[in-house]
C-alpha cells in the first residue's frame, strides 16, 4: 500500500472520523429504533475515516487515481 491521503486531509479525516464516531455513540442514546440506522451509519463512516487517515491509504482514491501524498523524489543529494 503506498501513501494516497497525506497533506491536511490526514488530520482532517481522523478528526472528521472521531467527531463521527462520538455523532453515533450519542444518538443511540437519544433516539429511539429509527436512530439505530443512524448510529451504526456514523459509526461506521466515522472508523472507516479514521482508519483512513491514520494509516494514509484510502482504497477509494487507489481506485479513482487520486492521491494527496506529496511526490516521493527518488534520489537524495
Amino acid at each position: 500500500m503506498t501513501c494516497n491521503v497525506g497533506g491536511i486531509e490526514r488530520p482532517i479525516r481522523i478528526g472528521a472520523g472521531v467527531v463521527a464516531i462520538m455523532i453515533g455513540l450519542f444518538a443511540g442514546f437519544s433516539t429511539g429504533a429509527a436512530g439505530g440506522a443512524l448510529t451504526v451509519g456514523a459509526i461506521a463512516v466515522g472508523t472507516i475515516l479514521l482508519l483512513t487517515g491514520a494509516v494514509g491509504y484510502c482504497p477509494l482514491f487507489s481506485v479513482l487515481g487520486i492521491s494527496t501524498c506529496p511526490p516521493v523524489s527518488g534520489s537524495k543529494k
